[in-house]
């Protein structure tokens, strides 16, 4: 069964990720890329849907104990679980190196005190644990193949196969070591090299040590930042330069609920978002890497401009069920491939044309042709920013005039303005400050609720919207406006939790659909949790800023991950784990906390 989500760890190769629990399950892995299909699906059902178990082996009838302790070591992704059994102390590291052929999933078992017996359970099922492979010797190593995929298993031990299952069973005593490896191989091609397990570990580890190096935020956030980070690179396919917003499917934004979305593909906005922490952190390679990427996805094409793509940037992603599959804690259904990508989201303009900026003023390299998509982003939003969409949150019922998408519409067309007063851009200068005003004033006017000061979600509704908090941030207006006091006092009243953290919008309750089009609830969104702090600290109350800042750092797991989501009434994460768009602000607040000293001791 698999545990709460906040009891995984996530180990990745830039192409893809595993996710593994305290008792040494690995129960998430799709190979070989994020989208790809599952090997090991247990996540989303059962142990008969795919996992990996290496653990000391149980008492007879006995589930696997958790680790005694875990960690990352050092600065990187390489974890390393320890238990503490009456035989001894064992340590299993596991890790994926950063790969330039097969992709693998290496764990070494290594003594560390007495004698401890280990037990390792090898269940592979193909295509989210529909399909169970054809299993088999080729010399000394073990095959599994099922259509176009086949895994290999290498190791010293001996293994057998029962109950569908690969097993082996061996000791381990103070200083021995004894290594597994899969790795993925197309079924008709040749069969991946040998491992070499010990070499992948220290190559993987000077990659990571090296790669930190580069990071130029030394506050007194840093172990936060510097782990966000890391989790923020692995989420990124490394061939392409696309980011994924997740790298798993299907976890629930409430145990039991329906709200159970794929996040394994690139979102423009949190792709912007992530490259603009990145930029901020010292990270210019990867935003290289994602203007390439932007630029061969869009592809010239900005009037159909999508909201997210394919990690190498494919545009058919349609959404489906997997019945299969009971789904996480019994929530249902689980899918693949996200029907949202067809959604006009007008926001995106602005989280591209602010990531272009921001590449520009952190001195990244002029590129023609991104400028030139930049002017067709503003042209194609100079004829549209009036229409209605359907919002950051991508809801699922009628399109409507979301004050957000506005405040962004702004945002792209004074980035390209000021791109184009710094000689930057050539584009028709008047014509874009006069529409920058038109959309200031058409926001002011119609998305402002004066009695009672605040703005509002949409134009004309009574509701909030967490994402108004960004109004400040974005420069719409300056901080010590009255209406943007307003407006984060009234989320702070409206949209807070019993522990203070901070929803996205009102959801409905019982069977009626909100506003969003879905029913059921959610849990305290971290990205607006983090908004909040950040906006507390802008308005001057610096000390409530930094204590809601730490009490959400105290949400991260032991590793320092967080989901999309956090249950206040369960008191644990919800939402596909980990999520990008809680570290990028995680990283941003910790800049903006540290630049105004506002941080104890």
């Amino acid at each position: 069964m698999a545990g709460r989500i906040e009891d995984y760890a996530l180990i990745g190769d830039m192409q893809t990720a595993a996710l593994i629990g305290r008792d040494g399950s690995a129960d998430w892995l799709c190979l070989p890329r994020f989208d790809s299909h599952a090997v090991f699906a247990g996540l989303l059902g059962t142990d008969e849907h795919g996992c990996w178990l290496l653990c000391p082996t149980p008492a007879e009838g006995a589930d696997p104990a958790p680790a005694t302790r875990r960690r990352y070591k050092g600065d990187s992704l390489i974890l390393e679980s320890e238990w503490d059994t009456p035989r001894g102390t064992v340590r299993v590291t596991d890790f994926m190196p950063p790969r330039d052929g097969a992709p693998q999933l290496v764990r070494i078992v290594e003594g560390v005190s007495g004698r401890v017996p280990m037990r390792s359970a090898l269940r592979m099922r193909f295509s989210f644990g529909w399909v169970v492979p054809w299993v088999h010797k080729v010399e000394d190593r073990t095959v599994a193949v099922a259509g176009p995929d086949s895994v290999w298993l290498d190791t010293e031990t001996e293994t057998y196969g029962e109950d569908l299952t690969t097993y082996s069973g061996f000791t381990v005593g103070p200083g021995e070591r004894v290594a597994l490896t899969i790795s993925w191989q197309p079924s008709h091609k040749e069969p991946p090299p040998r491992a070499e397990p010990e070499e992948a570990l220290a190559t993987t580890e000077e990659f990571w040590r090296e790669w930190v190096t580069h990071c130029t935020y030394h506050g007194p956030y840093r172990e936060a930042v510097v782990r966000s980070l890391i989790t923020l690179k692995a989420l990124t396919y490394a061939p392409t330069g696309g980011i994924v917003a997740a790298p798993t499917t299907s976890l629930p934004e409430a145990i039991g609920g329906s709200r159970n979305w794929d996040y394994r593909f690139t979102w423009l906005r949190d792709a912007a978002i992530t490259l603009s922490s990145l930029l901020r952190t010292g990270y210019r390679e990867e935003a290289q890497a994602w203007r390439e990427w932007l630029l061969r996805a869009v592809a010239g094409d900005p009037e159909n401009l999508q909201i997210m793509y394919g990690i190498a940037g494919e545009r058919e992603l349609g959404e489906a069920e997997l019945d299969w599959l009971p789904g996480y804690e019994n929530s249902r259904p689980v899918r693949v491939g996200n029907g949202a990508a067809g959604q006009l989201q007008l926001d995106v303009y602005g989280e591209v044309t602010e990531a272009l900026y921001l590449a520009h003023m952190t001195g990244l390299a002029r590129n023609d042709h991104s400028n030139l998509l930049l002017l067709k982003l503003i042209t194609y939003l100079e004829g549209h920013w009036n229409e209605p969409d359907e919002g950051i949150w991508e809801v699922r019922g009628p399109r409507r005039h979301f004050t957000h998408s506005k405040v962004m519409a702004w945002v792209a067309v004074d980035r390209a303005v000021k791109l184009i007063e710094s000689g930057e851009v050539d584009g028709p200068l008047e014509r874009w400050r006069e529409l920058r005003d038109e959309i200031h004033r058409d926001v002011c006017e119609k998305g402002y609720d004066p009695q009672r000061n605040t703005f509002t979600q949409s134009y004309g509704s009574q509701e909030l919207d967490a994402s108004l908090l960004l109004i400040p941030q974005m420069g719409f207006l300056p901080p010590d406006d009255k209406r943007v006091i307003g407006t984060v006092e009234a989320i702070q009243r409206e949209l807070s939790t019993p522990d203070g953290f901070i929803l996205r919008y009102p959801v409905a309750e019982g069977d009626e659909a909100g506003v969003d089009g879905l029913i059921g609830e959610e849990g305290a969104f971290l990205a607006c949790s983090f908004w909040m702090a950040d906006d507390l600290a802008m308005i001057g109350r610096v000390d409530e800023a930094r204590r809601l800042f730490e009490r959400l750092l105290a949400l991260r797991n032991d590793l320092g991950l967080l989901a999309e989501e956090w249950d206040s009434h369960e008191q644990r994460q919800v939402g596909n784990f980990p999520q990008a768009f809680s570290h990028v602000p995680l990283v941003d607040t910790a800049l903006r906390l540290t630049a105004s000293g506002a941080y104890g001791g």
